[in-house]
């Protein structure tokens, strides 16, 4: 095995954010790398030639030293609550864009998707303990509810004039579970914006006023008045902004090359559903079919899919299992299948506004509300989910997957045309393997 370049103490650095950009890739490529020049022509290689566009992007994140491409695709023929969309997808997988393109122009002519949100609230909290009784904690809460408003007005003006702010603030009793925890559970509306700083801003002025009055407060003992803040933070679950979204039609509608006989396509469909719903292994891939779609127009669209993820898996267990996020049924000969998500989307501020592509994408999507992006997103992610469902229900799933493989395969090796078309033309009657198309391509360069 190869020896690291260094030893493990001489990797260690004081003061790397402080170094220039050029000063931290010569750090990288002279530590890991035993070619460090061609290492640090790598990372060149993926800077862009304009270099304020450049430095916009430098300044994303810390400690920068190039850009990592991802694909950026388009799936067309959505056809959304009677609208069409073209939509914007960011991802590395390969299949993922050309099955959700499959499954919108697939229910364009069935209907088309049908997308409501069912609210939009969001949740933050302020996680505190207080040693002392719960009825003067209550009163107390009660009468300084009002300062919580008046306080954070500064914050919540630009938002309110929107149609925002802060909707209500409860106080939750948690000491069954943790000795002296309570909650200020507070909800809010973003209306465009997916809000995290103001929640957050909001949140941290609600813990000082709490820690203020506390210590204000004569009906309090000393020790009751030492209210010891734990955290100020909005919560990524967000159970109370939720969109449907669902496609149905007759059975006999569903019909097309690969689905001969459509009542046994649906019955067969359905169990697969059923299975996803009950079997905590099935349901884990099953989601992250759909999370594939989701993901894709979520980082597309400049928003945070790692939040969304985790709402998302974590609204999969609601009932105490995880389980399927989609539904499906066959009702008086009609085919359902549909879904209900929680969706926290922005389509102002934060990259939004900033990244040259995440405004491009928006610009494609013709410029949608936080509400209509929620819509897209989850028609997106239900597209891709009936894509997969329908491919594990009739050919397979490897058969689209293994030739997307494939030509990744050619690429990797640096096929040439003529080879390309030879291993095409081999594997349209032979099954695709990683060993079986290198075996080939090496045989075709030994001739």
């Amino acid at each position: 095995m190869q020896q690291s370049k260094l030893p493990h103490m001489e990797k260690s650095i004081a003061g790397f954010s402080k170094l220039s950009k050029d000063e931290r890739i010569k750090w990288i490529a002279d530590t890991y790398f035993d070619s460090p020049q061609n290492a640090i022509s790598l990372l060149e290689n993926y800077w862009n030639s304009d270099a304020k566009l450049q430095q916009l992007h430098d300044d994303f994140i810390e400690n920068t030293i190039t850009n990592f491409y991802l694909p950026l695709g388009i799936a067309p023929n959505f056809a959304i609550n009677g609208k069409t969309y073209t939509i914007p997808m960011a991802i590395e997988e390969s299949s993922v864009v050309a099955a959700a393109s499959k499954s919108a122009k697939f229910w364009s002519t069935r209907g088309g998707f049908k997308t409501t949100v069912l609210n939009t609230e969001k949740i933050g909290q302020v996680h505190f303990i207080f040693q002392g009784d719960k009825e003067k904690l209550q009163g107390f809460f009660q009468l300084i509810k009002p300062h919580f408003f008046y306080d954070t007005e500064p914050l919540t003006k630009n938002m309110q004039q929107r149609g925002g702010g802060i909707l209500n603030i409860e106080l939750r009793d948690r000491t069954s579970e943790i000795p002296g925890y309570f909650q200020l559970h507070a909800t809010f509306e973003t209306k465009d914006s997916m809000g995290a700083n103001f929640i957050n801003s909001c949140l941290e002025q609600f813990a000082k006023t709490l820690k203020a009055e506390a210590d204000e407060y004569e009906g309090f003992s000393s020790e009751e008045k030492n209210i010891k803040i734990v955290m100020s933070i909005l919560s990524n679950y967000v159970t109370s902004c939720i969109v449907r979204a669902e496609v149905s039609c007759k059975i006999e509608e569903l019909a097309e090359k690969n689905i001969i006989d459509p009542q046994a396509f649906a019955e067969k469909f359905v169990t697969a559903v059923q299975i996803a719903e009950i079997e905590p292994y099935r349901a884990v891939t099953h989601n992250k079919g759909i999370m594939n779609g989701i993901d894709a127009v979520v980082l597309a669209t400049g928003n945070d899919f790692r939040a969304i993820e985790a709402a998302a898996h974590a609204y999969a267990s609601k009932d105490g299992r995880y389980a399927s996020l989609s539904h499906a049924k066959i009702e008086d000969g009609n085919f359902h299948f549909w879904m209900e998500i929680p969706l926290a989307l922005g389509t102002v501020g934060g990259l939004t506004s900033l990244h040259p592509l995440v405004k491009f994408a928006l610009e494609v999507l013709e410029k949608p509300s936080a509400p209509e992006l929620m819509q897209i997103v989850a028609a997106a992610g239900l597209a891709q989910n009936f894509a997969a469902l329908r491919s594990l229900t009739t050919t397979g799933i490897q058969e689209g997957h293994m030739k997307m493989h494939l030509n990744n395969i050619l690429n990797q090796f640096e096929a040439t045309d003529e080879e390309r078309e030879s291993v095409r033309k081999y594997f349209k009657k032979h099954a695709i393997s990683h060993a079986a198309a290198v075996n080939f391509i090496e045989s075709l360069r030994k001739n």
